[in-house]
């Protein structure tokens, strides 16, 4: 069992980062709208998994994204930053069922699926964008940037989830 999830997370990892690296760095809507598919990996992360390894893997993904797009370190920002806050954000998006550790994300209900993904991708995106401009007085195109590439990553996001769930027949 245990291998099974090794391999499967280590695929998920791998295939994220290309994704990420050969497709999706070079989509550039209207100079601001970017999709990042690579946090995928932290929300889809296993919950019975480790918090450190999870963290650890969120740093590992977030540098090797840096290294691939030469951003000095913003995506392992956000993306340790995700990894570290996922706990309060699935205990506040799936309450009790998350805290009685009986939580399956692809069976709970979709208004709170739609609360955790959409949380969790503004949380990355207002990280990333901050440190990627870094001046208070464009709060502005922050919040712009975050909102828009938040809105098309959302959507990809569920897109892909529901392209690779696996269905229960």
């Amino acid at each position: 069992m245990w291998r099974n999830s090794t391999t499967i997370n280590i695929i998920r990892f791998i295939t994220l980062v290309l994704v990420q690296v050969l497709i999706l760095n070079h989509v550039n809507f209207l100079g601001y709208v970017n999709p990042y598919l690579y946090p995928l990996f932290v929300l889809v992360f296993p919950l019975t998994g480790d918090k450190g390894l999870l963290i650890f893997f969120g740093f590992l993904l977030g540098l090797t994204i840096d290294i691939f797009e030469d951003s000095g370190g913003i995506h392992a920002a956000a993306t340790v930053f995700i990894a570290w806050i996922r706990p309060f954000v699935l205990r506040y998006s799936f309450g009790v069922s998350y805290q009685m550790n009986t939580l399956k994300i692809s069976t709970a209900p979709m208004s709170k699926q739609i609360v955790y993904i959409v949380s969790m991708v503004a949380f990355h995106h207002l990280v990333l964008f901050s440190m990627e401009i870094f001046n208070v007085s464009h709060i502005l195109l922050i919040l712009k940037s975050a909102l828009f590439s938040g809105l098309f990553t959302v959507v990809l996001m569920f897109c892909t989830i529901v392209l690779f769930s696996r269905k229960n027949t």
